[in-house]
């Protein structure tokens, strides 16, 4: 068989400008970042309390490689659990507020194992139309039958419910707490309910909350009080906290089912240690700094409120996450060229990670942002969008 496929799948992308390439970024991740050879504003990125490159972190990660080495060796089943990654479980679920945590390699590896484990044939999730790849992703590997509801509509979600209300197998909720294309938030109260009503399990991905939503960031969970009404709470280390790796929050029980059931647990090679003595010691600082958090939602707030003003649509945003929709791919594209070119690195994000029709440049704010970076942003995206006759 020839490859022939490969060049005209590609061009076909290309022809509807939906191709993706790579930047290099030649610095840290901070508020600005070096792109060839230029300094530009960083209005992508999710290291939202800048602590990628915090000093403390930087010392802390580097002293893990020196004692521990660069990498586990094994899966954690074997021989591949370290001390850096029993810490850290018990520093999560101390700030997680759950009896145990269990720490994967990545976000997107935590969805993959844990939903897969929770359910299988037989079996029923309910799933937000806007859940993330990883939840979509996870939810098909089970086997089980998968209901997408439309985004936030409780309602559509209860009828659906309701279809296979005493019907056996596992019944099971799972939504992202943050949106990461739209930055709105999910009605997590009502969820919890419904999930109580009907006899559900109820997953939370707090992956875009951890570190910068809820008490001290605790996420969403934690603000509305949700913990014994979650049967567990998914997040990252890789973006608030600034290192790499996912995790699972529950009870004990919870992760010792995973331990044993959860496919990308048992069969991959734990996150490296220093990635694991990162993240602990970017919590350590989040602890001991709990305004860190505020920072962000204030230059959120300021930045969405002086993007609607000049007549941009943010969509649902509450949070740092900000879309500004522009519509068509090449619109997209070329808006988000243009904004580079004045010095603000911002990604336009296109199908499948968003509906046709509605692509976007997708910006998100940091700790470290000043309020003369945010004013910066604001006059380039209106020089912009008035050339390009968004506003």
């Amino acid at each position: 068989m020839t490859l022939d496929f490969l060049r005209e799948d590609l061009d076909g992308l290309k022809a509807q400008k939906l191709y993706r390439s790579l930047l290099t970024i030649d610095s840290a991740q901070d508020a600005w970042v070096t792109l060839d050879g230029r300094r530009v504003l960083n209005l992508c990125s999710n290291n939202y309390l800048g602590l990628a490159s915090h000093p403390e972190v930087r010392k802390v990660a580097a002293e893990a490689v020196e004692k521990w080495g660069c990498g586990s060796g094994a899966s954690r089943l074997i021989c591949g659990t370290l001390t850096p990654h029993r810490e850290l479980e018990f520093q999560l679920a101390t700030f997680k507020g759950t009896e145990a945590a269990l720490l994967y390699t990545s976000g997107y590896t935590a969805n993959l194992g844990i939903i897969p484990a929770l359910v299988g044939k037989g079996d029923t999730v309910f799933s937000d139309e806007l859940n993330h790849a990883s939840i979509i992703d996870g939810c098909r590997l089970g086997g089980a039958r998968v209901i997408v509801f439309p985004h936030n509509n409780l309602t559509a979600l209860e009828t659906r419910l309701r279809r296979v209300a005493g019907k056996s197998g596992r019944k099971l909720i799972v939504v992202d707490s943050v949106f990461s294309m739209d930055g709105d938030l999910a009605p997590l109260p009502e969820l919890a309910q419904l999930a109580a009503k009907y006899g559900g399990l109820f997953m939370v991905d707090e992956a875009h909350a951890t570190g910068v939503l809820g008490p001290g960031g605790r996420g969403m969970v934690a603000h509305f009080g949700l913990e014994k009404n979650v049967s567990i709470v998914m997040g990252t280390l890789s973006k608030a906290l600034g290192s790499l790796g996912g995790f699972a929050a529950g009870s004990a029980e919870m992760t010792d089912f995973l331990i044993n059931r959860s496919r990308s647990f048992i069969y991959t090679t734990a996150l490296p240690p220093s990635a694991a003595a990162a993240a602990s010691a970017a919590l350590t600082i989040l602890e001991k700094e709990p305004s860190l958090p505020q920072k962000v939602q204030d230059n959120a707030c300021y930045l969405r409120e002086g993007l609607k003003q000049l007549g941009f649509d943010t969509r649902n945003s509450e949070t740092q996450i900000i879309p500004v929709v522009v519509g068509e791919a090449a619109r997209t594209l070329e808006m988000s060229r243009l904004l580079l070119n004045e010095g603000v690195l911002a990604t336009a994000v296109r199908p499948p990670t968003v509906p046709e029709g509605t692509c976007r440049i997708r910006t998100t704010v940091m700790a470290t942002h000043t309020r003369n970076d945010l004013d910066f942003a604001l006059h380039v995206f209106e020089k912009i969008g008035r050339k390009l006759g968004l506003i």
